[in-house]
């Protein structure tokens, strides 16, 4: 992997269980991780949806290996939400792609 390709600084969150004042179980987002990464967005496209306007994002961030991360998590990068939808490691474990999905 060549760092310089890793110029974005991604947040890796992670859901935390919390309750509310109700006594209501919700899930929280905490920071696991600050890393840096490469950003691509693959596809993006607008759409109505019942009536409304909807956006869909499609990216890939390429980060170095960690065995931490996994499906459901999410991603912060420039100020932007993103659900991972696949991790996908290289053969030898150096990197990982994670293909992810705005979070609206």
């Amino acid at each position: 992997m060549i760092a310089g390709l890793l110029r974005e600084r991604v947040t890796i969150l992670q859901s935390v269980p919390t309750q509310n004042s109700y006594g209501e179980v919700e899930a929280a987002w905490q920071v696991l991780a600050e890393v840096w990464g490469r950003y691509e967005v693959l596809r993006g496209r607008e759409f109505f949806d019942a009536r409304q306007m909807q956006e869909e994002v499609t990216a890939r961030v390429t980060i170095r290996y960690r065995s931490d991360v996994a499906v459901g998590m999410r991603l912060r990068v420039r100020g932007t939400e993103y659900r991972i939808t696949a991790v996908i490691p290289d053969e030898r474990r150096k990197e990982l792609q994670l293909m992810c999905e705005a979070v609206g």
